[in-house]
């Protein structure tokens, strides 16, 4: 349950992280898993190469990949829609190719060993110690987003997302603003993999860029609800709570990614805005109408007459 609890709160600082980018600009980003992948191999590396603070070099790895990112973004943002998509997805293919090629470096197929931060620990206390930490890179992350939602900046972002050539005739600079939040939010997935692959210990090319990986954040983000803080949260919890029952349940068999693609398939359908926002919806249609204007009785219609006709009065007998 431990080992679960960990793989859940990783999917929900990943499935938030992701949103400080889609959710806020409206681009759909299906390369968030390179970012997860760079900032894996970067921590390892630095860990086994230099012998530095486990916590400082998933720090520097992040860094890092923010300072990659803002290149790649810059070629990236140019281009909208399924375009931006297309290119993200180009984005792990590749990153995935070089890692399995380079075994001299990244061990390849072979796998990255990792050393562990608490050697002295059991396995059930190293994922105790882990599920606390990533509980609270979740509590950073959704601290960062909901500054970001209060700000300008966010209010901007959100601009691009409603009408980003409206936003941008208006004299927003819609390419600066989209390329922050995508180095912010490449930031935090990278973080998250670092601490992802010094509590799993173990790294491979294939899995630490597997494009499903992707298309698991952006569902669990969208069944959630972008627009609202803990929509991606709802999100991990109902998705990565289900894979791991189905690995469980069905070992290692494709039954989970059936599942997903088909849940992917009706939040699109008929969820595009997540399922807080259809609960909210569905209350909505049990409430009484609003409206602008006040129903009175007649009752209460002529005493305010009534009460006027006396200030009148009294008025004009003071004149």
């Amino acid at each position: 349950m431990l080992s679960a609890g960990v793989v859940v709160l990783n999917y929900a600082v990943l499935a938030t992280g992701w949103n400080i980018m889609g959710g806020f600009t409206g681009y759909i980003s299906l390369g968030h898993v390179a970012f997860f992948g760079l900032g894996s191999y970067g921590t390892a590396l630095l860990v086994i190469h230099t012998g530095m603070n486990w916590l400082l070099a998933a720090l520097v790895s992040g860094v890092a990949v923010a300072l990659i990112t803002v290149p790649i973004g810059f070629a990236a943002l140019r281009v909208r829609g399924s375009s931006f998509v297309i290119v993200t997805i180009a984005l792990v293919l590749v990153l995935q190719l070089v890692f399995q090629s380079w075994s001299v470096v990244t061990g390849g197929s072979s796998g990255l060993v990792v050393p562990r931060p608490f050697p002295d620990m059991l396995r059930p206390e190293h994922h105790e110690t882990f599920f606390y930490i990533f509980l609270g890179l979740l509590a950073v992350t959704l601290l960062i987003w909901t500054l970001i939602d209060r700000s300008r900046f966010g209010a901007s972002l959100k601009g691009v997302r409603e009408d980003e050539d409206k936003a941008e005739s208006l004299g927003a600079p819609t390419g600066k603003l989209k390329l922050v939040a995508f180095v912010i939010s490449a930031f935090v997935v990278a973080v998250a993999g670092g601490f992802y692959a010094l509590w799993f210990g173990d790294l491979d090319p294939l899995f630490q860029f597997r494009i499903v990986l992707s298309s698991w954040i952006v569902l669990m983000a969208l069944l959630g609800g972008v627009r609202f803080l803990f929509g991606p949260l709802l999100g991990a919890i109902v998705v990565g709570s289900s894979l791991e029952y189905f690995v469980l349940n069905h070992g290692d068999t494709q039954f989970h990614l059936v599942a997903t693609g088909l849940l992917l398939g009706l939040v699109v359908l008929f969820l595009p805005d997540g399922v807080l926002t259809g609960v909210m919806q569905f209350v909505r249609r049990f409430r009484p109408e609003a409206t602008s204007i006040r129903e009175v009785s007649a009752e209460e219609l002529r005493a305010q007459q009534e009460a006027g006709r006396s200030q009148t009065r009294k008025e004009a007998g003071d004149d």
